[in-house]
C-alpha cells in the first residue's frame, strides 16, 4: 500500500458519525471533517478554522497559502493549517491538486504531557513550527485504510476505527514534529525471556499431544541444542521435564472432576500408558492419581 492507494479512498467523507472521538497519549481528539478532493481544478479561499486541518495531497500540485506565506505543495506532501490560522488552497489548473483531508481537536486530559514537555504532539501544539512537510510516515497507509472502514460497516468497526483515529492523530503530528522531539528511549526488550514464554505456551498448548524438543524449538526459530539451552538458563529446567510437571500439574487439578476415569486423565494430559501416568504423579505429587481424588487434592502434613 502508498501513496498511490490514497486515491481509492473516496469514501474517507462517510467517516463521519463513524468516527468521532479517539484517545491518544493523554490526549482527546475529536473529529470535526473528513473530506475527498479530486479533478477537476479547485480553490478554497481565505478562511479559518478552531480546529487541526490537515491535507495529504496523492496527486497534482497547487498552493497552499497561510498568514502572509506561500507554499508550492504537490504529490507526497502533507500540509496542516492549525486552530486559527488564516489559509487558503489553490489546486494548479494544469495538473488539478487531489487531496485527503481531516480535521480535529486536540484536547489534554489528566494524563496529558505538562506544558512544557515536548513529544509527538508538538507538531500540532508548537504555532512555529512547519506547515508544510514531506515526512508523511504511514499516513497513506492509514488513510487508505480508514476508508476501508467505510464502506462496508461491519461488526468491529468502532474499535478498529479507534485505533486507526490514534494512529492518524499521531503520525499527523509526527509529520510536523522536530527530530529532536520524537526522540525517546527504547522500551528495554528482554528476548531471552520472550523466546522462552513462547516455549513454556507451546508447552501449555500441547499438554495432551506427543511433543519433542524440536516441535518446541521450531517455536521458537532455533536449534534443538540452543533452545533446550536458552530454556535451562532461564528456568532452570529441562523442557521435557518442563512440560512434565505441567502435564501432571494439570491432572492433579482435572482429577477433582469425579466424572472422568483416571485412564481419561491420563490420556488428557499426555500419558497413553495409564501405568507409567501413575508412576510420574506418585513421584511428583508424593500420592496416587485415586487418592489424589480420594483427598481432594489436599494433602495433610
Amino acid at each position: 500500500m502508498s501513496l498511490a492507494d490514497v486515491a481509492g479512498a473516496g469514501r474517507l467523507p462517510d467517516l463521519t458519525g463513524l468516527l468521532d472521538t479517539c484517545h491518544v497519549g493523554g490526549f482527546r481528539a475529536d473529529f470535526v471533517s473528513w473530506g475527498f478532493y479530486t479533478k477537476p481544478a479547485w480553490r478554497n479561499y481565505w478562511h479559518r478554522h478552531s480546529f487541526h486541518e490537515v491535507c495529504l495531497v496523492y496527486t497534482g500540485a497547487g498552493r497552499f497559502s497561510v498568514g502572509g506565506e506561500h507554499h508550492d505543495v504537490g504529490t507526497g506532501e502533507v500540509f496542516l493549517a492549525r486552530p486559527g490560522d488564516v489559509h487558503e488552497i489553490e489546486s494548479s489548473r494544469e495538473d488539478p491538486l487531489g487531496i485527503a483531508f481531516w480535521g480535529f481537536t486536540l484536547r489534554g486530559g489528566r494524563e496529558a504531557p505538562g506544558p512544557d514537555e515536548r513529544g509527538w504532539w508538538s507538531g500540532l501544539t508548537d504555532p512555529a513550527g512547519p506547515v508544510v512537510s514531506r515526512r508523511t510516515g504511514s499516513l497513506a497507509e492509514v488513510v487508505t485504510a480508514l476508508a476501508g472502514y467505510a464502506d462496508p460497516v461491519r461488526s468491529g468497526y468502532d474499535a478498529g476505527l479507534a485505533g486507526l483515529g490514534a494512529a492518524l492523530v499521531v503520525d499527523t503530528a509526527r509529520a510536523f514534529a522536530n527530530e529532536d522531539d520524537l526522540a525517546v528511549e527504547p522500551p528495554p526488550r528482554d528476548r531471552p525471556s520472550q523466546v522462552v514464554a513462547a516455549m513454556r505456551r507451546h508447552l501449555a498448548d500441547n499438554l495432551c499431544r506427543p511433543v519433542r524438543v524440536r516441535d518446541v524449538a521450531a517455536t521458537a526459530h532455533l536449534s534443538e541444542r540452543h533452545a533446550e539451552r536458552l530454556f535451562r538458563e532461564q528456568t532452570g529446567a529441562s523442557l521435557m521435564a518442563t512440560l512434565r510437571r505441567m502435564r501432571l500439574e494439570l491432572a492433579a487439578a482435572l482429577l477433582l472432576d469425579t466424572g472422568p476415569t483416571v485412564t481419561e486423565m491420563a490420556r488428557a494430559c499426555g500419558y497413553p500408558d495409564v501405568r507409567a501416568f501413575s508412576t510420574a504423579f506418585r513421584r511428583l505429587h508424593g500420592h496416587s492419581p485415586l487418592e489424589h481424588r480420594a483427598r481432594s487434592g489436599t494433602l495433610h502434613l
